[in-house]
């Protein structure tokens, strides 16, 4: 667990240190769990955004993007259901006088209960070595069974009393599982509370006019109440989906892990609109193609897996989670939804329009189901800065820290380096760089001596840096390095852009999938 606290706490002071995140308004002491992403930052989140859209609109000739406001009727939310269940359940420690999710604090403890399963694999795959046999080992070992039994009756106790949203017996499951305060160590727990996550506001010139409204706690209604005017304005034939990306906001009680939770965050979000009765098939399809999208980025596919919801909604026939092994655990990153023709339904009975498809192939009219796949950006952010973050040892015995981001989102794809800065090495640097900001984010670096330029640039994610030296002058070459693997290649400079091309274009990350 110290372990986890501390690498956590290097991505944290190294997404400050290199201009990724900062606290937001810093020099008032900040605002929690509010955060403002810096100049790297930015690029960085505006290319997992690209990389999305991309993968999702653009490569999909059924998907269309649409930009919805952030202020919507709030009628959209009675419907939507948010009004009167978009709650957590939160826990006081009366000795800390720290508040929790009680839902997480038993998903945390359960989780502490699988690690130490995965400790007894990760032994024995030592001590069997290729003879071992996972499945068979879960399936015989007396403590691996003995630990899936708690974690399964845990998990049977926790969707019943979401399920009966029975507050009492929520706490009394705490209370048995002798869950401690992580911060008192103390079991003096007060009673569950539900608490709603909507920021409200209001609309209007005058306090006597103004109308009630809400900040968006998710996109997702954006789309479902534009389905009609997509769907006739864009001539779309079922199955057809909707995406969109942007702002939400939920007034999380117990913010924490640093962007992983945040009262503003970004979604991405598409919903698929299909024909009642094929959902199930749509819902396996979608799993799959997002999962690919996660690991065409090659951040190693033992970081990710399915956790299938234990409660679902009681609109939904199926919930799954794709969760990412953070610092701090595996987690959610993306959800996928069959939400079956609520959405709709709601929307078509409290505004009183139709909200139906005419299917000319069975020549009748239904409400269409909805198949959500949603990704917290932020979360995305956190998951590619986190897992790129590396502290390696050089053969020399030195070491150097590396942000080895996938090239097609770093934030700056070379850095452009005179060795010095005189006999005419910056100019034809200079020149380079007006050469490649056209197609690149690119940027040029003259201060320090050169190692210690790879080295800012290696901390900072930058896949190549470009070195201009005197043999430049003589022959048109220079040396290109790659940040992964440190190789330097003497190149042509007429040959630059196509290397960092191959390396950065989308279409080549994006073949994957």
């Amino acid at each position: 667990m110290a372990n986890q606290e501390d690498s956590f706490k290097k991505v944290i002071s190294h997404a400050k240190e290199y201009g990724y995140v900062f606290q937001s308004s810093e020099i008032y002491d900040g605002l929690s769990a509010v955060y403002d992403y810096a100049q790297n930052g930015v690029e960085l989140k505006k290319n997992i955004r690209e990389y999305w859209w991309q993968a999702m609109v653009q490569l999909n000739d059924n998907i269309v993007g649409i930009d919805a406001a952030i202020f919507m009727h709030p009628t959209t939310w009675k419907a939507s259901g948010h009004v009167d269940a978009f709650n957590d359940p939160l826990i006081d420690n009366k000795d800390s006088k720290k508040r929790y999710r009680a839902d997480v604090l038993v998903e945390d403890y359960r989780e502490k209960i699988n690690d130490k399963i995965l400790k007894d694999i990760n032994k024995a795959k030592k001590r069997f070595g290729d003879a071992f046999d996972e499945q068979q080992f879960r399936e015989t070992n007396p403590n691996v069974l003995r630990r899936q039994k708690e974690i399964d009756e845990i998990s049977a106790r926790l969707a019943e009393v979401q399920e009966k949203g029975d507050l009492e017996a929520f706490k009394q499951l705490i209370l048995d599982l002798g869950i401690v305060c992580p911060v008192s160590g103390s079991k003096n727990w007060t009673d569950v509370k539900q608490f709603n996550l909507m920021f409200g506001t209001k609309l209007g010139a005058s306090a006597d006019s103004a109308m009630d409204l809400y900040l968006r706690p998710e996109t997702a209604q954006g789309i479902f109440v534009n389905f009609l005017n997509v769907q006739k304005t864009g001539r779309m034939k079922i199955p057809f989906g909707i995406a969109q990306t942007g702002k939400a906001f939920r007034n999380e009680i117990v913010a924490r892990q640093f962007i992983f939770r945040m009262r503003e965050f970004e979604q991405m979000e598409m919903q698929y609109f299909i024909k009642p009765g094929t959902q199930q098939e749509w819902y396996e399809n979608w799993k799959e193609k997002r999962l690919r999208w996660h690991l065409s980025l090659g951040m190693g596919e033992e970081n990710y897996r399915f956790h299938d919801h234990d409660k679902l909604a009681h609109y939904a026939d199926a919930a799954a989670d794709i969760e990412f092994k953070f610092p701090f655990g595996f987690k959610e990153l993306e959800g996928i939804h069959s939400r079956t023709d609520f959405d709709l339904g709601q929307h078509e009975e409290y505004s009183g329009k139709k909200l139906q498809y005419f299917d000319p192939e069975e020549n009748k009219s239904y409400v269409p189901y909805v198949l959500e796949t949603s990704i917290g950006l932020d979360r995305m952010f956190l998951a590619v800065f986190s897992n790129s973050l590396k502290e390696e040892e050089l053969e020399n015995g030195t070491t150097r820290t590396v942000l080895k981001i996938p090239a097609v989102l770093a934030p700056t794809k070379a850095a452009v380096l005179p060795l010095l800065k005189r006999d005419g090495l910056p100019e034809v640097a200079h020149k380079i760089f007006d050469d490649l900001k056209w197609d690149f984010n690119v940027i040029y670096d003259e201060k320090d001596a050169v190692g210690r330029r790879y080295r800012r640039q290696d901390a900072a994610g930058t896949p190549f840096c470009i070195t201009v030296d005197h043999q430049t002058l003589e022959d048109e070459t220079v040396t290109i390095r790659h940040r992964d693997s440190m190789e330097q290649q003497r190149v042509k400079i007429a040959e630059v852009k196509a290397i960092i091309s191959k390396e950065v274009d989308m279409r080549y990350w994006l073949q994957r999938i």
